[in-house]
């Protein structure tokens, strides 16, 4: 599977963004996707992930800002971020695996998009 994400960018506090990330290659329904974030100087950290089925998970610090959804006719993930913190600023990756022994650890995807840059200016 190939990704590609996009949709990153410069916002202020509060604003919203959404990123998306295009699949190509095998059949985009067969698996699970994730969105990742890596700050400077961090490790990358879980964000939000997908099922096939469409059941979501998300990381305590987004629940409730964050809505990760999938377009399976258009083998595109998407990650509404809103409300926006200064925290949030990081490199967004996506990624997919067909079966993830931990939807949460990155350790368990195989496939992964190049990152887009998001910036929350406070």
């Amino acid at each position: 599977v190939q990704l590609q994400a996009s949709g990153g960018g410069l916002v202020q506090a509060g604003d919203s963004l959404r990123l998306s990330c295009a699949a190509s290659g095998r059949t985009f329904s067969n698996y699970y996707m994730g969105w990742f974030r890596q700050a400077p100087g961090k490790e990358r950290e879980f964000v939000a992930a997908i099922r096939r089925s469409g059941s979501t998970y998300y990381a305590d610090s987004v629940k409730g800002r964050f809505t990760i959804s999938r377009d399976n006719a258009k083998n595109t993930v998407y990650l509404q971020m809103n409300s926006l913190k200064s925290e949030d600023t990081a490199v967004y990756y996506c990624a997919a695996d067909r079966d993830p022994r931990l939807y949460g650890s990155s350790r368990y995807y195989d496939y992964w998009g190049q990152g887009t840059l998001v910036t929350v200016s406070s």
